[in-house]
């Protein structure tokens, strides 16, 4: 983001990340969890072709992964494409269109996420 842009978002970038006054501090006294909030809240803070967000929604507080949640549903009505990576199966089967069950580097299966999600609790 261009500095005008970081300046225009900054209130909704800290008030979404919910790590408040802290955000003051420099980012090496922020405990992981803080630091992965800032970081979502940053990079969901703007429109993407491609975004992808790595266990994003395994961080926080249960209030902080509903935000989250509602946060990358926005974004997928906007971006071209979101990767979303995740061990949580009922957040991968509530927001994915498609999901790709990866095992040892190699797709195993590629499809829908009711399909996907069955075969691999088959395991």
């Amino acid at each position: 983001m261009t500095p005008a842009q970081v300046k225009e978002k900054y209130d909704e970038i800290v008030d979404f990340s919910g790590i408040g006054e802290f955000v003051q501090l420099p980012m090496s006294t922020y405990s992981s969890g803080m630091g992965a909030r800032l970081r979502f809240a940053i990079s969901s803070a703007k429109t993407h072709d491609v975004l992808l967000i790595d266990e994003a929604l395994a961080t926080g507080d249960r209030e902080f992964r509903k935000k989250s949640e509602q946060r990358i549903k926005q974004i997928r009505e906007s971006a071209g494409t979101v990767f979303l990576v995740a061990h949580d199966l009922r957040v991968i089967e509530e927001t994915c269109n498609r999901v790709i069950w990866l095992h040892k580097g190699k797709i195993k299966m590629d499809g829908d996420p009711k399909e996907v999600i069955a075969a691999y609790n088959k395991g």
